[in-house]
């Protein structure tokens, strides 16, 4: 993982001088913007992998400098996440600890953020901080020290110092309003989070995927159970997405078993190519609020395929508990 080095001790000497940090408004500014722009998507991380807003955000700003290192800019890299053997994705060279390092690089810096959640989730040394309470920034802050994510001996008091002057806590148990608009009061420590609710826990994410290639429109496209996709965009429907890839827009809408006027969400699956017959999986058991078509979608099975191997009649959504097989 990211190791701070000699071109990071601008963040370290804001936070060993008074006079740095109080004296001069342009690291409190750079933050500012930084958090404005980067909340949301740190607090949708937060509710999908259970890691503090507050946590991602002050990794956020210390490791892209406030999203302006030349990583977080040329490579939307904004945690210093290098290529490590299991990366298939695009690449960023620089040098860092050592000459001509290879980076991830992102088209997105929501991808970055995706990323990084998905890094700490799937390596066994982070595990311990998912016990945890969510709002224990202070435990995840020793805890990333402890388990070696950088090697800055003071790397765990300078998250907690950005944490904490930029009220960042107030992120990680927050009401919808807390997201638009950070409250004014400080929440109290003792306060447990809203319990998750229990729907549509499939969830494929850019870092869980087979980077393929960047297609026409600066999209994104990979490859699950063999068959291309894309994630959809802010604003974004089946002629939009039809036209960047060459193909019709009844081909989209086959594909993914959309309604004819039903509208695409931001971050939605769309195959661009025609789904398998089964998967590799063997089967799924079904949780609160998922529907047939959700798990078609996270294993790229026909949903008609679907239905005809589990004997059920089309449109009908089996109740959470439900086993549903996925190939014969």
């Amino acid at each position: 993982m990211k190791r701070i080095s000699a071109k990071y001790l601008f963040a370290i000497l804001i936070f060993s001088s008074p006079f740095l940090l109080y004296g001069q408004s342009g690291p409190k500014i750079a933050y500012k913007d930084y958090i404005e722009k980067y909340r949301e998507i740190a607090v949708r991380k937060m509710h999908e992998y259970k890691i503090p807003a507050s946590i991602t955000l002050a990794q956020g700003i210390l490791e892209s400098g406030s999203g302006k290192s030349a990583l977080a800019v040329n490579a939307n890299n904004h945690f210093g996440i290098k290529c490590h053997k299991e990366w298939t994705g695009m690449t960023y060279t620089m040098d860092d600890d050592e000459k001509n390092e290879c980076f991830r690089k992102y088209a997105s810096a929501e991808e970055s953020f995706d990323d990084h959640s998905y890094f700490l989730t799937s390596r066994p040394r982070y595990s311990g901080l998912f016990a945890l309470d969510i709002m224990d920034y202070r435990g995840w802050a020793h805890g990333l020290k402890s388990a070696g994510y950088a090697t800055n001996p003071k790397y765990a008091e300078i998250l907690i110092r950005i944490i904490e002057e930029n009220e960042l806590f107030l992120y990680d148990n927050p009401s919808k309003e807390a997201i638009a608009e950070k409250p004014a009061r400080k929440v109290k420590e003792k306060e447990s989070p809203a319990p998750p609710k229990a729907t549509k826990i499939l969830k494929l994410t850019p870092a869980s995927l087979t980077f393929v290639e960047i297609h026409d429109g600066n999209r994104s496209v990979y490859i699950n159970n063999g068959a291309k996709l894309t994630f959809a965009k802010a604003g974004d429907d089946i002629h939009a997405i039809a036209k960047d890839f060459g193909i019709h827009s009844f081909q989209i809408q086959k594909y993914n078993e959309l309604g004819k006027k039903e509208p695409i969400t931001e971050g939605q699956i769309i195959y661009i190519v025609p789904k398998k017959n089964k998967s590799k999986e063997s089967r799924h058991q079904m949780a609160n609020g998922e529907t047939m078509r959700d798990i078609a979608q996270f294993y790229g099975v026909k949903l008609k395929a679907l239905y005809k191997m589990n004997g059920l009649k089309s449109g009908h959504e089996p109740e959470a508990g439900a086993t549903i097989k996925l190939k014969k």
